[in-house]
């Protein structure tokens, strides 16, 4: 990729896919845009140990891609984003994620392709072990929070991410509701211009 062309990784949450409804808005903008192979959503594997290989070749890949990553894949990018020195846009991220678990072990389904697979101690620790201090460099991050996502709660992200450009609205939910409307917002954090609108 060339190093002057902006380019974009986008990394899905817990049990999802490139078929979410986020995912699926950015693919959807990129090919129209004529961008499609500036753009990476790859299907991340259930356990983090593969997943960070998945986007550690993405990386390779694209070069030096701004990452977007949503839920658990907010963790993944502040993880990738410390260890590259890469610009994050993170989406209701999860915080510590390994310490959500308690309790919770066993038989999962991704809600989308209905891979079923089995969350052991391992798959933890794995997580655990992609844990950084929070972000020192607050221009490298955009953090948007909804407050009323039923999944995670977002003070701990305000918390962790608290150096960091915070957008937190009002309302909404883990899936972030709005997120087409933000779409030229990210974009222009990612370095990416829409073509101007004429009347």
């Amino acid at each position: 990729m060339p190093a002057d062309r902006p380019c974009l990784l986008y990394l899905h949450g817990f049990n999802s896919s490139p078929s979410s409804q986020k995912a699926r808005q950015l693919i959807e903008l990129f090919a129209a845009q004529g961008w499609a192979s500036q753009l990476q959503v790859p299907a991340l594997h259930h356990h983090p140990r593969q997943a960070m290989a998945q986007l550690d070749a993405a990386i390779s890949a694209l070069g030096r891609p701004v990452l977007v990553g949503s839920s658990l894949g907010g963790y993944y990018a502040t993880h990738l984003a410390e260890r590259h020195g890469l610009k994050a846009l993170l989406i209701n991220p999860a915080v510590s994620p390994h310490r959500l678990f308690d309790g919770r072990l066993g038989p999962q389904c991704n809600l989308y392709s209905g891979e079923r697979w089995t969350l052991t101690a391992d798959h933890v620790q794995a997580l655990a072990e992609l844990e950084v201090p929070p972000p020192q460099d607050p221009l490298r991050y955009q953090v948007w929070l909804q407050t009323a996502d039923e999944t995670l709660d977002y003070r701990q992200a305000q918390a962790y991410y608290q150096r960091c450009a915070l957008r937190i609205q009002a309302g909404g939910d883990h899936g972030f509701q709005g997120f087409a409307e933000r779409l030229p917002a990210l974009l222009a954090f990612a370095g990416f211009r829409l073509p101007a609108v004429t009347v």
